[in-house]
């Protein structure tokens, strides 16, 4: 959003409106959902005061229908709004322009000064951005920013997954030019106030693909059975001053987005892939936390502050993967020392009732126009696990240090990353689910409903229902968030928990040097404003995480396009009233098999506490967690949605020439062992 359309803020609000967020239905019509409220108040189109889907706005309620309660109201002023760019198409004539936006919720064109076409032609697809909206002014006023191609279809969507999201694409004028004028030389004088470690060896471990190095780690050897290691973060709060025009940028994003073929970034390149990422042979500036410990793990002392650091190298996890299962390599010795000390840390947790959840992520290989050409699951491994392990003991001791920090006996506000405990609701009909597989839980705390997760987790491996239990168990539990109030976090068995180790891509992580700097410093900085801070970071995470799905989704739905009546073994990995829904065991892609392609085999019906679809007929049954075989017989783009077809299990005779060349491998292999 230019700094035109900057929403106003009144300092002083009437007590009579309240805050919500905007939502408007295809009809046109709009409900205010009031925060923490549950209720919502309805509000009229010609009431919505320049407010468009998605805003964070102010409603003063005018009436209470007293037969149904619902209460309706005009929307007084827009706080914040969630989106200023469109995709849509430009209208053009010999005076003037308009912009008609690619949208199901209604909202207005937007006029556009012929100056402000940016080489724009009729009827062409165009990213527009409004830059003013008067109220006075029926129509904003916007610009365009960038044509874009019919060929690059692709290319188009991902854009429009992260302009409905409220997440711009590019960076103004304004903070491009204040991310350059910042200076590239580390002076003296700034050396001479850090804790000078250039000496010591220090190495990054990122994915391959990775540009923004922005963590490291060191290690020196202090005494025969005492080593000093240090957990070193990129000083992105040296470069990017608060209340600043790149601050406020950074914070209006809050986070990185990562789609299968892009970086949406929240810092510009000079400062995310230069100024700030750990680079090999080369000075950088860092926050650290440095832990003097024994060969067993156990933390002696630690200590917090500014460093200069210098990297050594820089591995990728395959590199350093390599060296822990062939005991060669690079830095061996260090390498191996650091993932023995790792897999400690990750079985103490463990111990102290972490959850062993194992989540799969998958990657999209790309061919050079961005079509997806293959698949590839990517495996946690004790490469990964070693800088994990770290960065926890970083994010952990952060966190209990600035907890320590009182001023007149008051704790000083702080960004917590919490975990709550499970979802009762949720957990009944789990624990209920889990005990016919003969899974047993003890409910009577939090620490043992944990143990009972954990033992369950280690007796499914390898069983067929392993998949179901861990997909449901992951629902049941709670959405960690940011918060000044301090509940600990479950999941990890946490008192005590923040981001640190991420500055470069995620903004609490950037509040979170600046609390500690000034802790360090004996000024602790106390932000009223810290509790709405931690609100609008846990939203916009869950935006990027939403476009972070719609991508991936995409992707499957582009890749299995291209084999659209190909047979796949996969794994039913949902049910519902009209159908269940599918997973790929080969390439985890997802797509529904309707109920109505069903009714040829029985009359199916949904059985929610079995998570389940049972025929009335034959009693045969399709519950989450069953392999079964499905064809691919669409894929629809502009929904992002895969339609399966379920079939037999294949026999060797009657696969033809559509199946996947993965099931006639193995059908093969299977027959050769018969003919010997």
């Amino acid at each position: 959003m230019s700094k035109k359309e900057k929403s106003t803020r009144s300092k002083k609000h009437d007590p009579d409106l309240l805050k919500g967020t905007l939502e408007i239905t295809r009809s046109g019509v709009g409900y205010v959902v009031i925060n923490g409220d549950g209720s919502d108040i309805l509000v009229r189109p010609g009431d919505f005061n320049t407010a468009l889907n998605g805003d964070t706005v102010r409603v003063k309620v005018l009436k209470e229908n007293t037969r149904s309660g619902r209460k309706e109201g005009k929307i007084a002023e827009v706080v914040s709004r969630k989106q200023s760019e469109f995709i849509g198409h430009l209208q053009l004539s010999t005076n003037y322009a308009f912009f008609v936006p690619d949208s199901d919720k209604p909202m207005p064109d937007l006029y556009i000064p012929l100056d402000k076409i940016n080489g724009a032609k009729d009827k062409e697809r165009v990213l527009a951005r409004i830059t003013n909206w008067d109220k006075a002014n029926k129509k904003p006023e916007g610009e365009v920013i960038q044509v874009l191609l019919a060929e690059h279809e692709s290319d188009i969507a991902m854009k429009e997954i992260l302009v409905e999201n409220g997440l711009p694409l590019a960076f103004e004028d304004d903070v491009m030019e204040e991310a350059e004028r910042l200076p590239d030389i580390i002076s003296a004088s700034e050396i001479k106030k850090r804790r000078d470690m250039r000496e010591v060896l220090t190495f990054t471990i990122d994915p391959v693909d990775a540009r923004d190095f922005d963590d490291a780690l060191s290690i020196e050897k202090i005494k025969p059975d005492l080593y000093e290691i240090g957990v070193h973060i990129a000083d992105v709060s040296h470069y990017v001053q608060a209340g600043s025009i790149l601050d406020d940028e950074a914070y209006k994003r809050a986070t990185s987005v990562y789609l299968p073929d892009r970086v949406n970034p929240m810092l510009p390149e000079r400062i995310s892939n230069e100024l700030c990422s750990l680079r090999p042979n080369e000075d950088k500036l860092t926050f650290s936390a440095v832990f003097q410990m024994d060969l067993n793990g156990d933390v002696k002392k630690f200590w917090l502050g500014k460093t200069v650091i210098h990297s050594d190298h820089r591995f990728t996890y395959e590199d350093v993967q390599d060296i822990i299962e062939k005991k060669e390599g690079p830095h061996v010795n260090e390498v191996l020392l650091l993932n023995d000390l790792a897999q400690g840390f990750r079985a103490e947790r463990f111990k102290q009732g972490a959850i062993n959840f194992s989540s799969t992520e998958v990657r999209f290989k790309l061919d050079e126009k961005g079509t997806p050409i293959g698949i590839i699951v990517k495996e946690s491994k004790e490469a990964h696990q070693l800088i994990e392990e770290f960065m926890l003991l970083a994010n952990k001791t952060v966190a209990e240090h600035v907890s320590n920090v009182k001023v007149s006996k008051k704790e000083v506000p702080f960004p917590y990353r919490i975990h709550d405990v499970p979802d009762e609701q949720k957990l009944t009909p789990f624990i209920a689910f889990a005990t016919k597989y003969g899974h047993k839980f003890d409910t009577s705390s939090p620490e043992k409903i944990a143990s009972s997760f954990n033992q369950m987790l280690e007796d499914v491996k390898g069983k067929p229902e392993q998949h179901v239990l861990e997909t449901l168990g992951i629902r049941t539990m709670a959405k960690a968030v940011y918060s000044a109030d301090n509940i600990g976090h479950y999941g990890l068995a946490f008192e005590y928990y923040c981001h640190f180790t991420s500055p470069i891509r995620r903004y609490p992580d950037v509040i979170v040097h600046r609390v500690l700097e000034s802790c360090l410093e004996g000024k602790p900085f106390f932000d009223k404003k810290m509790e709405e801070k931690c609100k609008h970071c846990s939203d916009m995470e869950r935006s990027a995480m939403d476009c972070e799905r719609a991508g991936n989704k995409y992707k499957q739905v582009e890749f299995l396009k291209e084999h659209l009546g190909e047979v796949f073994l996969g794994v039913v990995s949902g049910v519902a009233g009209f159908g269940f829904w599918v997973e790929t065991v080969e390439h985890k892609c997802e797509g529904l098999v309707s109920i109505t392609s069903l009714t040829d085999y029985d009359d199916f019906r949904l059985v929610e506490g079995d998570y389940s679809l049972v025929g009335r007929r034959s009693g045969r049954k399709f519950r989450m967690g069953d392999k079964v075989y499905i064809k691919v017989i669409s894929g629809n783009l502009a929904k992002r949605q895969l339609d399966f077809e379920w079939v037999l299990k294949p026999d060797e005779d009657d696969l033809n020439e559509d199946t996947t060349p993965a099931i006639k491998k193995s059908r093969s292999k299977v027959r050769k062992k018969k003919n010997d």
